[in-house]
């Protein structure tokens, strides 16, 4: 699958049938997140990858969005080290983890795999039952979990485009 194709085929999944992910698949998916662009190369990011069937479970029932991590065959957690971005920014580490979050969907998109982006920052209750569970250290920001599964649903990609929101500027 091409870029593009990946890109407008990626799609929010939220039903997995459970079968487990493989280790070189979920290695693919965290060496496309840190093909991502960061503020002045500082990447400030890690990533935990978790396929303990019980630490998933433990995630899905503590957080409110993520209940699908009880049949994903893997979840990838993004997290931002503020102390290694530029200018110790929260900011920019923030941003940069984002973008490799980004390229975690697509990459599994052109692999087959379904994923989606289930929120943990800024909500700090959120953010404390990941620290707990995950024993991430204060200092380090987990933003999001990333269900990673074989599809077990029907999700179509939508068509988000809008005319609207782009503006045209003469060269």
């Amino acid at each position: 699958m091409d870029a593009l194709d990946a890109i407008h085929s990626r799609k929010s999944v939220r039903t997995y049938t459970g079968e487990p992910v493989s280790k070189e698949e979920l290695e693919t998916l965290v060496k496309a997140a840190m093909a991502a662009p960061t503020a002045v190369n500082r990447q400030p990011w890690s990533f935990i990858i978790v396929t303990d069937r019980k630490t998933l479970n433990t995630l899905a029932d503590e957080l409110p969005f993520a209940k699908m991590l009880a049949k994903a065959g893997a979840g990838i957690i993004v997290c931002a080290i503020p102390s290694k971005a530029h200018e110790n920014s929260r900011e920019f580490a923030v941003i940069d983890a984002t973008l490799a979050g980004e390229n975690i969907l697509i990459a599994a998109e052109a692999l087959g795999l379904g994923t989606v982006w289930t929120s943990v920052f800024p909500h700090e209750d959120r953010m404390t039952a990941v620290r707990r569970i995950l024993n991430i250290p204060a200092d380090v920001l987990p933003l999001n979990i990333i269900p990673v599964g074989h599809p077990g649903g029907a999700e179509k990609p939508k068509d988000k485009y809008k005319a609207e929101n782009v503006r045209w500027e003469k060269w």
